[in-house]
């Protein structure tokens, strides 16, 4: 296996790019959003969207089709776990009270949220959100705006990467999900 990985570095002409290993993202540690620590480790075998959210975006409203993708797969084994950020035009000021009152109320959101990070690249770029969109990444690049997902599968690999206009509940995103939903 590893001389495999290596002549296909070898053979890509990019020496020292390795693929992300799935315990590493399972291993970053995080918080939720009441500031307890926790990390991806406590969703280990199952598949996972990984949205960055926030409550003043033009795409909030994906929240109520992230909550319906959210209870429609929860029982085959999806997770979708909401990252707020106020990277992208202070479009998450709130506090973790405030997020948590305004994705209840406004969404009636029961899927797991987690404290504000910095998804844009950066020295205070959270370590999860290094990981999605770093070299060693199979879809690097910088998170653009509020509600980027990552799909990853079961295995902890990153299987899809879909951008803020890629609606939760797309044929595209769907797909992709049950795809990875039922690779066992």
């Amino acid at each position: 296996m590893f001389i495999n990985m290596l002549m296909k570095t070898v053979a890509a002409g990019v020496l020292g790019a390795w693929t992300l290993s799935a315990a590493s993202l399972y291993d970053i540690p995080l918080k939720d959003i009441n500031g307890q620590a926790t990390s991806l480790k406590a969703y280990q075998g199952k598949v996972l969207l990984l949205v960055n959210v926030a409550s003043k975006c033009g795409y909030t409203r994906q929240y109520k089709p992230l909550e319906a993708v959210y209870l429609k797969y929860h029982h085959q084994g999806l997770e979708v776990l909401g990252f707020p950020s106020n990277d992208f035009g202070g479009q998450e000021p709130g506090t973790p009270e405030q997020i948590k009152q305004f994705c209840s109320s406004q969404f009636a959101v029961t899927f797991p949220l987690f404290e504000k990070l910095k998804v844009k690249g950066g020295a205070d770029q959270h370590p999860l959100y290094a990981a999605l969109t770093g070299q060693d990444s199979p879809f690097p690049g910088e998170v653009k705006w509020n509600f980027g997902k990552f799909l990853i599968g079961r295995d902890g690999k990153i299987v899809a990467r879909f951008q803020s206009a890629d609606e939760p509940d797309s044929a595209a995103v769907t797909k992709a999900i049950e795809a990875a939903l039922a690779a066992k």
